[in-house]
């Protein structure tokens, strides 16, 4: 396999990181003008979000660790945690961190 590919797939790396731009602007474009009190009441962009975030920590995940480790500015950690914490802790999202 080559650094190109992903452990569980043969979708090539870089294109998970073209999802998480996509994911990334839908969930700027879905919240773009809302206050917190407007987002925590409105539940399809509310749950729209989490999901988008869901997804964007899914696809760090897919990001080989050597490409990870060569940009550490980016906090893949986190992006992951979070995705896990979103998708396990559904009934302790902390809306001041989301």
């Amino acid at each position: 396999m080559s650094e190109t590919e992903t452990n569980d797939t043969n979708r090539i790396w870089s294109f998970f990181l073209d999802d998480m731009i996509a994911f990334t602007e839908k969930v700027l474009s879905y919240t773009a003008g809302m206050d917190r009190q407007g987002f925590e009441l409105d539940g399809l962009t509310y749950d729209a979000t989490v999901r988008n975030l869901e997804r964007i920590g899914e696809a760090a995940t897919h990001i080989p660790l050597i490409v990870r480790d060569a940009v550490p500015s980016i906090p893949w950690r986190q992006i992951i945690a979070t995705r896990n914490r979103l998708i396990h802790g559904y009934l302790g999202i902390d809306n001041d961190t989301l």
